[in-house]
């Protein structure tokens, strides 16, 4: 093995090592008193937890606003946010 083969392995090897260890990481944002779960108001990227086709959990959504994931917002201030697809919602829709 070269010096180049090796370098190229070991940048490899640290972008798996990387990858492997986000995906053990994912799953819901701790819980956060004097908040609720909002659905549908996180923006791609930004979900707190939900399951949905694609994704493991925290920061995982793909699409803006989409119903399936929630975020932790204000308590009470759920049902009064508005996004371009609607209403927060308390529940999954």
């Amino acid at each position: 093995m070269n010096v180049r083969t090796a370098i190229t392995a070991a940048a490899l090897a640290a972008s798996l090592a990387g990858a492997l260890a986000t995906v053990a990481k994912a799953g819901p944002a701790p819980a956060q008193p004097g908040a609720d779960k909002c659905y549908g108001v996180a923006l791609a990227g930004k979900n707190d937890c939900a399951a949905g086709a694609g994704t493991t959990c925290a920061g995982t959504s793909t699409v803006d606003y989409d119903p399936a994931h929630w975020k932790y917002v204000a308590k009470g201030s759920c049902e009064s946010m508005t996004t371009p697809k609607g209403h927060g919602s308390l529940t999954a829709m």
